[in-house]
């Protein structure tokens, strides 16, 4: 018996260690720290931070000026830049855990890292292939110079990851993950993980969505007879997709400020000298479901098309999920493709999917090519790629030129089908036949009225009467969305109803906080005042007199907005305007509403500055402005608990304004500032107390005027 114990015990041991070694997390990629700043010395870049820490890059090639782009936005938040980096490559959860499991697989279902590492050298130009390249060497050169800077298998970071970090966000925001969760109805689990891909990639609470204001006036409309254009994106405040500024100038060419997001080695959107653009996010129908007849739902091998058994493509893919310390669990799943996209298999059978932009890597070409436009021909050039799969696009320029794009890559579909439904996915009259060409999409250009802006509303609202788009030109199967937003309803109300806008104005109306008579919000409290239950309730007479005095407003000292916007959002989702939702409870949610704010204020009328509060270092702060109004503020947070925390909307802001002969005339500003991670810098927060205050801070757009204010000034790597 003691011989068998013994045997026994080694047996367990052996079995310990085997799963120790099983479970025991490679070792990642050996980083050569040497070899990164050898090759970071073929770069020269000039990095001058201005009075507010903003880094102005300067270089001689384009090269040059990514590489230092790079190397700044990693000093200022390397962390989110390597979250984006472990994104890109499906290896989150190895740092994360079982959460990120699904992101990890999605970017293998999806095929972005094999379309890639195959198309990289034939769809990209040269040119935009250097500026990857050079990107990831200042990234590289960042991790090198200081051990244990970042973490272990985040370097060496290659051209191929900066790229993929486009290919893999862009789908997510015209809502990729929203159809994919349709798909799993009835798998709570599943349905869970997938919301946590989207928070893993945008930062954002379940529930919360990302909207934006854009704005641009002709010299007809101006009282002036300038040109002027607002960028104002409404964004997390922090994260893979939070805005962070920077001006980047070659001698190539290449003369741009505006907003970088983590990983991105070019402006977004924002202005040179003499051209500028602003993106917002729109909804198209760019996802399609195909229900698939396979020979056996649990383990599918084939499936019918036209008349035919065809095999699914499978392979199978090994990733880790952290568990403790050193240790990951390796999961292999089975990733299944058929003639329509990727395949996934359900417990309510086995469904493909046609997406926008799917197999395309060429985004950051496009954007690349937009940076570089001198003029409205080349910039629309630039667009004609359809490279970008979404964004409504407004456009101006210095030579009065502007214009609004409903930017969506429309597939070629055949119109009998509903696309509103799965569609069978057993003929090839259902296949998509490529793309519908740049110039079918909505659009405005040099309107007779003088003004464009979308305010994530529908493209049919985008100019004056008798400018806009016929709605008749565009079917359903199209897939246009027609959403409408209280913001729509006001920047027509105001950038269209003032026939000769000045300057003070142009920028007044962008900071309105009010809700429209005709908004979801000014219906719902309507309702709610008319509400028999709500004036025959003695326990809601306080409520009612609080919505009763209600003039639409949200300025920090309305005593009305918290009960009336809580309560809307409670009814009808943050962002206000789910067209497609059921009648909600009103009266339920303002009683939740009330109960909550009774909890945590002693009151139901706080006023909108104590409900609502910008935090950040040192300060907390009071702010205007709320949810889908055009000063944009999103709350977070249980009002039972006290204040609410602002967690995204107006996040970055830069308007141009160009008088005729002169000089682009450039201000911005940050929710926070350039150190976007930094605690210990000023520049933490030094533009939280301007942004609160609606103010701007103008940046220096010369040599000799960034040197004059420099905060810093160095060549990364020399």
């Amino acid at each position: 018996m003691g011989k068998f114990i013994k045997y026994a015990s080694g047996l367990v041991l052996v079995a310990i260690i085997a799963g120790a070694i099983y479970l025991k997390t490679p070792a990642p990629t050996r980083f050569d720290r040497q070899a990164a700043i050898d090759a970071a010395a073929q770069y020269d870049a000039r990095i001058i931070r201005d009075s507010y820490g903003v880094p102005h890059i300067y270089g001689k090639r384009d090269a040059d000026v990514a590489f230092g782009l790079a190397y700044a936005h990693a000093e200022d938040d390397w962390a989110t830049i390597e979250e984006v980096i472990f994104f890109s490559r499906g290896t989150l959860a190895e740092r994360r855990g079982k959460d990120a499991a699904i992101p990890d697989y999605l970017m293998r279902a999806l095929g972005v890292i094999d379309d890639v590492e195959n198309k990289y050298s034939r769809d990209l130009s040269p040119e935009m292939r250097a500026v990857a390249q050079a990107y990831a060497v200042g990234a590289n050169l960042w991790c090198a110079e200081e051990k244990g800077r970042c973490a272990p298998g985040s370097a060496p970071v290659t051209a191929q990851d900066v790229i993929s970090g486009f290919v893999s966000r862009t789908p997510f925001f015209y809502g990729l993950d929203t159809q994919l969760t349709k798909i799993f109805d009835g798998d709570p689990d599943t349905i869970k993980t997938i919301e946590n891909a989207r928070e893993a990639l945008l930062r954002l609470p379940v529930g919360h969505e990302i909207g934006s204001n854009a704005m641009a006036v002709a010299p007809s409309r101006s009282a002036d007879g300038h040109t002027r254009l607002m960028v104002n994106s409404h964004q997390p405040y922090s994260g893979p997709v939070a805005w962070y500024e920077a001006r980047l100038k070659s001698e190539e060419g290449w003369d741009m400020i505006g907003g970088v997001f983590p990983g991105a080695p070019m402006i977004l959107h924002g202005t040179g000298p003499d051209l500028g653009w602003a993106h917002t996010v729109n909804k198209p129908d760019l996802v399609d479901v195909y229900r698939l007849s396979v020979d056996n739902e649990a383990k599918p091998k084939q499936y019918m098309f036209d008349g035919a058994w065809r095999a699914l493509e499978r392979t199978k893919v090994t990733f880790r999920v952290k568990l403790f310390g050193p240790f990951s669990l390796p999961v292999s799943r089975n990733i299944y493709r058929s003639v329509h996209g990727p395949v996934f298999v359900t417990e309510h059978g086995v469904f493909a999917v046609a997406y926008g932009g799917a197999g395309d890597i060429r985004a950051a070409e496009q954007w690349f090519r937009m940076n570089k436009a001198r003029n409205f021909t080349e910039w629309r050039d630039a667009m004609e790629m359809v490279a970008l799969p979404s964004f409504n696009t407004v456009y101006a320029d210095r030579e009065g030129n502007i214009g609004y794009f409903y930017n969506v890559a429309i597939p070629v579909r055949d119109p009998k089908f509903d696309w509103s439904h799965a569609v069978p996915g057993d003929t090839s009259a259902a296949l998509w036949q490529g793309t519908r060409p740049f110039d079918a999409v909505p659009q405005v250009v040099n309107p007779t009225s003088g003004y464009v802006v979308n305010a994530n509303h529908t493209p049919f609202l985008a100019s004056g009467d008798g400018d806009n788009p016929d709605p008749a030109a565009f079917p359903p199967h199209y897939g246009i969305d027609t959403r409408g937003t209280n913001r729509g309803l006001r920047i027509q109300a105001l950038y269209g109803g003032d026939p000769s806008i000045t300057a003070e104005e142009f920028v007044e109306y962008k900071m309105d906080h009010r809700y429209a008579e005709e908004s979801r919000v000014m219906a719902l409290v309507r309702s709610l005042l008319s509400n028999d239950e709500v004036r025959q309730d003695p326990t809601l007479s306080d409520a009612l007199e609080t919505l009763r005095a209600w003039d639409g407003s949200v300025d920090m000292g309305n005593r009305s907005a918290a009960l009336a916007i809580l309560t809307a959002q409670k009814a009808r989702g943050v962002l206000l305007n789910d067209e497609d939702a059921e009648m909600p409870d009103y009266l339920a949610a303002l009683r939740d509403t009330a109960k909550k704010l009774r909890a945590g204020f002693g009151r139901v009328d706080p006023t909108w500055g104590e409900a609502v509060r910008l935090k950040r270092g040192d300060h907390d702060l009071l702010v205007n402005g709320g949810p889908d109004t055009l000063r944009a503020v999103y709350p977070y947070g249980d009002p039972a608990e006290g204040a609410l925390l602002a967690v995204g909307g107006d996040t970055y802001i830069l308007y141009v304004d160009w008088p005729e002969g002169e000089a682009a005339q450039i201000k911005t500003i940050h929710q926070f500032g350039a150190a976007t991670l930094d605690e210990t810098s000023p520049h933490y927060d030094d533009q939280a107390p301007i942004f609160a205050a609606e103010e701007w801070k103008t940046p220096p757009m010369t040599l000799s005027g960034v040197l004059e204010e420099a905060s810093a000034d160095y060549r990364p790597g020399r």
